[in-house]
């Protein structure tokens, strides 16, 4: 979209906005990063009286009870009695708006309306009206007038449509034993893509003694469990340092629907999905005698004690049972058999993917 284009929407929303509240002094909230451009164009087209502020929202939350996007900065006015209207870049899913909804919730408002640029309505699930917009647009990841790619392309003057290619993000789980490290290492180089276990991310970050790496060994050293944002964040690390490759595999998280939620989050700000989750099944006494027998070589203890093997076993039932009807009300779980031969399993996971 052109320069004109934009500013031509921009004027559009400022002027609908205006025909309602030309006798108050209605407070505008941009909501940063993306909004900042918005904001200022708007306000230049806002004929009356009007106050600014803003607010910031972060997608890193992890395991909380209030959901996974934290304000990080909040609106600092008194607002009782006030028309409020959020300006918002774009909206798409309505995630980050279902936040903004709640922060203004519990406030004393007059009325709270919301406006955006940008409007997907393809992908929006319609839980909150949308009062005013400029522009419609497809589900397309578009950057330039605030909206960026990984950062960059905030400054541009016209919007643009990202060019992507097709990308294909696993989830592989299965229990130990069930040859998820192998399979993957085959899938990788099958596919080009790239395999992030969440178990090689906390050895590298601690050995090479990260920032992150370092924050992870705190809560170890004092027997806490480290935060999913931690672990995210490595992810997030890991993924973008691997632009290039054709989509992800990960292993070892998430564990819990609560990091599957998180991980959703993570991927949506990227533009990204998990496109199938695959578990491996086998019979447990088959995966038992497979970890007895690699125990004699690996010389790990945790797989030279058939109690433990249950134990760990029993542990991954009760994770992963909620973690699957997750996917599969998503539409998103493949369940593949783990039982034969390695290339006989490759083959089997690779009908699963080439159907995607």
């Amino acid at each position: 979209m052109s320069e004109a284009q934009v500013q031509a929407a921009v004027k559009s929303v400022a002027e609908k906005v205006a025909a309602d509240y030309k006798n108050e002094v209605p407070l505008f909230v941009g909501v940063l990063n993306g909004a900042f451009m918005f904001v200022s164009d708007f306000l230049k087209h806002y004929p009356y009286d009007c106050e600014v502020s803003f607010v910031k929202l972060s997608s890193y939350r992890g395991l909380t009870s209030t959901g996974i996007v934290q304000t990080l900065l909040d609106v600092s006015e008194d607002i009782d009695g006030r028309s409020v209207v959020i300006l918002e870049d774009i909206i798409d899913t309505g995630r980050t708006l279902k936040e903004l909804v709640l922060l203004f919730s519990n406030a004393n408002v007059k009325d709270f309306k919301i406006a955006s640029l940008f409007y997907k309505s393809d992908v929006y699930n319609g839980e909150y009206a949308i009062d005013y917009w400029g522009i419609e647009i497809p589900d397309k990841f578009i950057v330039g007038y605030g909206l960026d790619y990984m950062e960059l392309g905030r400054n541009l003057k016209e919007v643009y449509q990202l060019n992507q290619k097709h990308m294909i993000n696993l989830v592989l789980f299965g229990k130990p034993g069930a040859g998820k490290g192998t399979q993957a290492e085959f899938l990788k180089e099958k596919y080009n893509l790239k395999h992030i276990s969440t178990g090689d991310l906390f050895r590298y970050n601690m050995k090479n003694n990260t920032e992150l790496g370092q924050l992870a060994k705190s809560y170890i050293d004092n027997g806490d469990l480290v935060p999913d944002e931690v672990t995210i964040k490595m992810l997030e690390d890991a993924v973008e340092k691997n632009a290039d490759a054709s989509g992800f595999i990960f292993d070892g998280f998430p564990r819990t629907a609560a990091q599957a939620e998180a991980l959703d989050t993570f991927l949506e700000g990227r533009d990204m999905k998990v496109n199938a989750t695959i578990a491996l099944e086998a019979n447990d006494e088959v995966l038992i005698q497979r970890l007895l027998e690699r125990g004699k070589v690996s010389g790990r203890s945790d797989d030279q004690d058939e109690s433990k093997i249950r134990n760990r076993f029993d542990e991954y039932n009760q994770k992963t049972a909620p973690l699957k009807d997750y996917y599969e009300a998503q539409g998103k779980f493949h369940s593949v058999n783990g039982i034969g031969a390695i290339d006989e399993i490759t083959h089997r996971l690779g009908k699963v993917i080439e159907e995607l």
